[in-house]
């Protein structure tokens, strides 16, 4: 025999595996790794945000410098990284060896074995709701979305709010009912929801990647942005975090009471572009608000597909949709979406909300020690990003536990509901303690009532109806047990709330009515939205029942943009570029730092108010006379020190001549405040001539970029 026939005799498989068979090895690992990545990015940024949050309000009392606790946190991080293979290696086994009859580790670490549950009534009826019970919570949802879909319109003028609240209520209590007895009917099942495909989570993650580009280029001038992002400059320039207020002094005067420093986000921005040596607005939005634009994204993905009891992708495409078609100048959803991610109040409605739902889901179907190690986690992240979490997240969780209690699992409804709200309550209640913050104080902290709450957030019209419809019908569209139990909760809490006369009676018994507007965040609206074009029909043909999902979404789809205003229009404050750039109108940005780079004299700038405005966030280190009138409620409006910012910013932004100050009230308030600098537009002929009767020269003047005039500086001699 030849050495070519004994090769040939030999089977190749004792070579390794043949060529194909690593493609099919390589192709599952990689589809495994995509299924579970959405998963794994949205639980890490949880916990290591969370981490970060509990290291800056450590260092607070300490007075650590931030560019410390940022690397300290890094080192954590990287750590904790390192360790979680080997720790999630020794829990599976210790579950695997703990779970009841040798079960899996997906059934250990909950409190009944695979195959049983002790709290729910044995299956002997049909887990179906009553026909005769659903039809009219289906009629009541269906009245109240239209009525309060018409509120506010020509066609609803004289329509009490009391219409559609009650049918509201009406729905919302008969979903609870249907929800909890389907939920006792239903036997449980291993998995409850099924994991999500490689195909589906890449659709997610694709989707998230296009949004994060996308917001490179979208830019919304916020005026909230001159605090929030004017924190993160004055952090990252000077390696302080200002405890007092750093917009209308050296972080002397008192700080905002409505402000306190529980938010971490802004600090982390700052330290971020400190560590990385770029300017911190840079780092909000040329690092940052990418990346928070992926969770978000990935966030809603994971809410829809633990809810969506058919067609998930169709519908978070739907949820997407709404998001970007439905914005605006006010307070729809979309608007604190991609354009104000960056703040934490827009990551904390557009992550934390939708998380928080999927987490509760998960602990009330698993009791897992891990999930709730999660909440926990998330709450903290969620004062983190607003002290609006205070305030949301005791109605979310109250709505969640409600309905756990109901059904008889009262201890994994408390413990949720500690878990959820422990932290962001104490965290508030010890700022308002130890240093006296935490009040509503704001210029605008008067109560608006149910029906324009509503109207803020779900829209009028059409939009309006489908929000209503989401709202009031959501329940039972969504998968049933655990998340349709958990959708009524939520529906029933806002329900209650948009009952006129509630919002009014908590503003006066909690004095937080400038965030009361807030209340509907409560429930994932969007995910609802989305779940709509799911419903079930009676018919065994496949094809017809996805056929219908599909002209139902595009139905909705087609509403948005018909009927609202998406985020990338003007009417939604929002410019849209063709390359990355910062969140600011262009001409007001460049000329700030060409004032910033003058040779000017000690004392403030007084300058046009969108160019005061705009200052803190491109420098800490030159002081405007009035960043925004906004905060001067801080100061008591009556007081000579509002009154002369107010006088002198109507003097620089050339006021109406019935409007203008006498040259002796401006000379009287120029020197009380200490100004050095009197920057205004050419056209100013007012301000030019009387700043030069008071003693100012002009030294510098160049034209506005990519406008006609010009900007003149003087100063004081």
């Amino acid at each position: 025999m030849t050495d070519q026939t004994v090769a040939a005799t030999v089977p190749t498989a004792v070579d390794g595996p043949t060529a194909p068979g690593r493609l099919r090895w390589v192709g599952r690992r990689v589809g495994a790794v995509t299924a579970v990545l959405p998963a794994v990015l949205t639980d890490g940024a949880v916990l290591a945000f969370a981490l970060w949050t509990l290291l800056y309000h450590a260092a607070l009392p300490l007075g650590l410098a931030p560019s410390v606790t940022f690397r300290t946190w890094l080192v954590a991080c990287v750590v904790l990284a390192l360790l979680a293979p080997p720790l999630r290696w020794w829990w599976r086994r210790r579950v695997g060896r703990a779970a009841p009859g040798g079960g899996t580790p997906e059934t250990a670490g909950t409190d009944r074995g695979p195959g049983t549950d002790p709290e729910v009534e044995p299956p002997g009826r049909t887990p179906v709701a009553p026909r005769r019970w659903t039809v009219p919570v289906l009629f009541f949802g269906v009245v109240a979305a239209i009525t309060a879909g018409l509120a506010g319109t020509p066609a609803g003028d004289g329509l009490s709010w009391w219409v559609p609240a009650s049918a509201g209520a009406v729905a919302a209590v008969g979903a609870v009912l249907l929800t909890r007895r389907t939920w006792r009917v239903t036997p449980a099942t291993r998995p409850p929801t099924p994991a999500p495909t490689a195909t589906q989570s890449a659709y997610a993650l694709l989707v998230s990647g296009l949004v994060a580009v996308a917001s490179l280029l979208i830019a919304r001038n916020t005026p909230d942005d001159v605090y929030y992002v004017g924190r993160s400059v004055w952090v990252a320039q000077r390696d302080v975090v200002p405890l007092n207020d750093f917009l209308f002094s050296e972080n002397v005067l008192p700080a905002m009471a409505s402000l306190p420093p529980t938010a971490s986000i802004e600090v982390f921005a700052g330290a971020l572009g400190r560590f990385l040596d770029i300017h911190a607005a840079s780092a909000t939005w040329y690092v940052l608000l990418p990346v928070l634009a992926v969770l978000a994204v990935l966030a809603l993905w994971r809410v829809v597909q633990q809810w969506a009891p058919r067609r998930p992708v169709l519908a978070f495409t739907v949820a997407i949709a709404f998001l970007g078609l439905v914005a605006g100048p006010d307070a729809a959803l979309g608007t604190f979406h991609l354009p104000r991610l960056y703040e934490g109040k827009g990551m904390f409605v557009s992550a934390v909300v939708p998380l928080m739902w999927y987490y509760l889901t998960r602990w009330f179907d698993d009791r897992s020690p891990r999930i709730l190690v999660l909440i926990v986690a998330l709450s903290v992240t969620a004062i983190g990003l607003s002290t609006t979490a205070a305030i949301i997240l005791p109605m979310l969780a109250g709505g969640a536990a409600l309905m756990m209690t109901l059904v008889g699992r009262w201890k994994a409804a408390l413990a949720a509901g500690v878990a959820a709200v422990a932290y962001p309550v104490g965290a508030v209640i010890v700022t308002q303690v130890v240093l006296g913050q935490g009040t509503a104080t704001g210029a605008d902290a008067i109560v608006y009532d149910a029906e324009y709450t509503y109207r803020r957030t779900f829209e009028v019209g059409i939009v309006g109806v489908i929000g209503g419809l989401a709202l009031w019908c959501g329940p039972l569209l969504v998968r049933r047990r655990t998340p349709a139990l958990l959708a009524a909760g939520g529906t029933l809490t806002l329900s209650v709330l948009l009952v006129p006369g509630v919002l009014e009676w908590l503003a006066a018994l909690t004095g937080i009515s400038v965030v009361l507007w807030r209340v509907p965040w409560l429930l994932a609206l969007p995910a609802l939205v989305g779940l709509l074009c799911t419903v079930w029909l009676p018919t065994g043909l496949r094809a017809v029942r996805a056929l219908v999902g599909v002209a139902l979404a595009g139905v909705m789809v087609a509403s948005f943009a018909a009927f609202a205003t998406p985020m990338w229009s003007e009417r939604s404050w929002v410019e849209v570029h063709d390359r990355p750039t910062w969140k600011l109108p262009q001409h007001r940005q460049s000329i700030v730092f060409w004032i910033d780079g003058l040779d000017r004299p000690d004392g403030f700038l007084l300058a046009p108010d969108t160019i005061m405005r705009t200052t803190p966030i491109v420098t800490s280190e030159m002081r405007v006379v009035l960043p925004r009138d906004f905060y001067l409620v801080e100061y008591d409006l009556t007081s000579q020190f509002a009154k002369d910012r107010l006088l002198l910013t109507r003097f620089a932004s050339g006021a109406p001549a019935d409007e203008r100050p006498t040259p002796e009230e401006v000379a009287g308030a120029l020197e009380r405040v200490d100004v050095g600098t009197i920057c205004v537009y050419g056209g100013n002929r007012y301000a030019r001539q009387t700043a030069g009767e008071l003693g100012y020269v002009e030294f510098a003047s160049r034209r506005v970029p990519g406008r006609s005039g010009i900007v003149v500086c003087l100063r004081r001699v």
